[in-house]
């Protein structure tokens, strides 16, 4: 305990988060052997609330077909219904005050979804840019949404989770002209802190940047 305060030392905190980050591994790893066990592929769609993680799983249903979906919110099914009403099958995982999801809470919404061998699954985390980038999940994949209307900063201001990133789609390009957003300027800072992120910029409400959607979802299909 700290002399002064009487609070936990900081050497105690970090103990205890590399404790809770090595037992959601452990379970992640189980996750991910389930999923391949039944080529299932998983991805972790991460980003802040609002950025449009939501609206492109319903674009994405209606265009490829039936999904799996774990939704992840604080509070209220609302989510899981748009899911449901586009046609997707879903779970709803509330997670109260948490600011994530675990490794723990994606296992049992796998126990109820029970997605059908072959399928693609999309985890839709709780929107966080900061905590999600630590937890895996035992998903294939991490996306990161980013939408025009955050600012072009994002990524520099909120590095581990952009770094933990296979992809970002910057989302709502549609309304680029109307806010201020530099585009060279978000992929340049996307790179400075993971220069392997694909990148694509998409908009859900027009259909531009689906087909670049699609394929990625393609070749990690065959990956």
């Amino acid at each position: 305990m700290c002399a002064t305060c009487g609070c936990s030392s900081s050497r105690e905190v970090v103990t205890l988060e590399e404790r809770v980050l090595a037992k959601n591994d452990s379970l992640a790893a189980a996750n991910r052997r389930r999923l391949a066990s039944s080529g299932i592929v998983a991805v972790n769609l991460m980003g802040a609330p609002g950025a449009g993680k939501t609206t492109l799983l319903e674009r994405t249903i209606g265009e490829r077909g039936a999904i799996a979906v774990i939704e992840g919110d604080q509070a209220t099914p609302l989510d899981a219904d748009r899911i449901r009403r586009a046609g997707g099958a879903v779970v709803q995982v509330n997670t109260g005050a948490g600011c994530h999801l675990d490794a723990t809470m994606v296992a049992r919404a796998l126990d109820e979804l029970d997605p059908p061998a072959g399928s693609l699954l999309f985890i839709e985390n709780v929107g966080n840019l900061v905590c999600p980038a630590l937890f895996d999940l035992g998903e294939a994949a991490r996306v990161v949404i980013a939408s025009v209307t955050e600012g072009d900063d994002k990524p520099l201001k909120y590095p581990h989770m952009f770094a933990a990133a296979d992809l970002v789609v910057i989302s709502k390009i549609d309304l680029a002209p109307y806010v201020a957003f530099d585009p060279a300027a978000c992929r340049r800072h996307i790179a400075a802190v993971n220069a392997a992120a694909a990148v694509i910029d998409l908009s859900a409400t027009t259909g531009a940047g689906f087909a670049a959607w699609r394929d990625w979802l393609a070749d990690i299909f065959a990956a």
